[in-house]
């Protein structure tokens, strides 16, 4: 059966695992099978648990470790499979390693870490948010040098290149997999190796790290551990990430996502029947993970400036939610189709017409908006990460025409595709 995963924060869902636990009965009536749980790891929340302090816990207002058990025995009883997010290219600056790190030049943590005398090495690197901070290399006062954080300042990037870290790594995914986890999000997995004069994304040695986690996680646990990489180029960067079937079995498809979108505000849909045909040429035990929105910004730099601008004016005409200078836009399905339900389930429809697993972010079904616009707030994205309107949702499983029971009809009768089809197939996948 083909997974249709629904995204959710577990506090701004359910409050808690044991709230979450009592929720499951609505995913079964959604027709959901995979739950993508984000980041529940002990974190500062500098980046909304993204700054992970601690692998081996779970952030305390969530509950406890037997908590986050028994709430995957129930999901698991229930057919619903659990996918976290692995997050191993950066920690918290709060973490234990990297504590101990910045104290000394000769800690023995100081080696799991990037760091230099100047600031001046790795330039070309990617710089994930500029509007945070205008290098990668972060100034630390103890030991007179600057360590290198892709994303925000807070958050040293892990240094690859040490075969320690990788076994710590290996270390924390059994971990986790032993408590009932049945797949990983490889968060920002494209940045994990830095190199010289390169932009640092997708490099070869990070491909060469991806395959020995899933060899890892092949050979303990018989292949039955799904990885989902989240990669946001073109078409063929992002096919990369299943290898010949032996890195990740899943894969964002964000240049579907785009399209997706440029067919809804165009009303054409032919672009998008050609994307489709000639980007499922992948292996036969690998699909692509197929969205619209999730936690982030909706992300769209890659395309042409006068694309670009076309979709921003569609997605936030008023330019209210801006994120990475501008250059994209942190907005909600119901905030995009404001008072336009049947757009919402256009778009949906249009999601669950499409080969692959699809992903739904929590409160599409039930059209929620982005919150309101707060001052000293700089990074949008936290303006579609509202609690759940549990409220609302009730209100609309009793109404046979509402909006969360056409979306959870529209999943029930959505083709189960057990493998992505060549490229060269013939058949439309679009709705009439």
């Amino acid at each position: 059966m083909s997974a249709k995963i629904y995204e959710l924060y577990v506090d701004k869902f359910a409050q808690n695992f044991k709230g979450l636990t009592a929720r499951l009965d609505y995913f079964n009536h959604l027709g959901i099978n995979t739950l993508h749980i984000l980041p529940h790891y002990p974190s500062p929340m500098v980046d909304d648990g993204y700054d992970v302090s601690d692998y081996r816990g779970i952030r305390s207002e969530l509950g406890t470790l037997e908590d986050f058990i028994a709430f995957t025995k129930e999901a698991h009883k229930r057919g619903i499979k659990v996918i976290t997010d692995l997050v191993i290219n950066h920690v918290s600056s709060e973490h234990h390693w990297f504590v101990t790190a910045r104290t000394s030049k000769h800690n023995s943590k100081r080696d799991y870490f990037l760091w230099s005398e100047t600031g001046s090495e790795l330039k070309d690197a990617t710089n994930a948010f500029p509007d945070f901070k205008s290098s990668n290399w972060i100034w630390n006062e103890a030991t007179k040098d600057y360590y290198f954080a892709t994303f925000y300042p807070e958050q040293p990037d892990l240094n690859w290149d040490n075969p320690d870290v990788v076994e710590e790594v290996f270390m924390r995914i059994d971990f986790w997999v032993e408590r009932g986890v049945d797949g990983f999000r490889l968060d920002a997995i494209g940045h994990l190796i830095k190199r010289e004069g390169l932009n640092s994304y997708g490099l070869s040695e990070t491909h060469e790290v991806i395959k020995a986690i899933r060899k890892h996680l092949d050979k303990k646990y018989g292949g039955r551990i799904c990885l989902l990489a989240e990669i946001g180029g073109s078409v063929e960067e992002a096919q990369q990430y299943f290898s010949e079937g032996d890195e990740c079995q899943l894969v964002y498809h964000f240049s579907l996502m785009r399209q997706m979108f440029i067919s809804l505000m165009r009303n054409e849909y032919r672009s998008l029947e050609q994307m489709i045909q000639t980007s499922y040429d992948i292996p036969h035990n690998c699909q692509w993970a197929t969205f619209l929105r999730n936690h982030d910004d909706i992300f769209i730099e890659v395309l042409s400036e006068h694309e670009r601008l076309e979709l921003l004016d569609f997605l936030d005409p008023e330019r209210r939610y801006p994120f990475n200078k501008g250059q994209t836009t942190s907005m909600r399905l119901g905030s995009i189709f404001a008072k336009k339900p049947e757009r919402i389930i256009e778009a949906l429809e249009l999601l669950y017409s499409l080969p692959g697993a699809p992903i739904m972010y929590y409160g599409d079904e039930i059209g929620m908006q982005n919150l309101p616009i707060q001052a000293g707030i700089i990074d949008t994205r936290k303006y579609v990460r509202g609690d759940f309107d549990w409220p609302t949702a009730e209100a609309m499983l009793k109404d046979p025409g509402s909006l969360l029971e056409k979306v959870a009809a529209c999943i029930k009768r959505a083709s189960v595709v057990t493998r992505s089809l060549p490229a060269k197939s013939k058949k439309s996948y679009l709705l009439p």
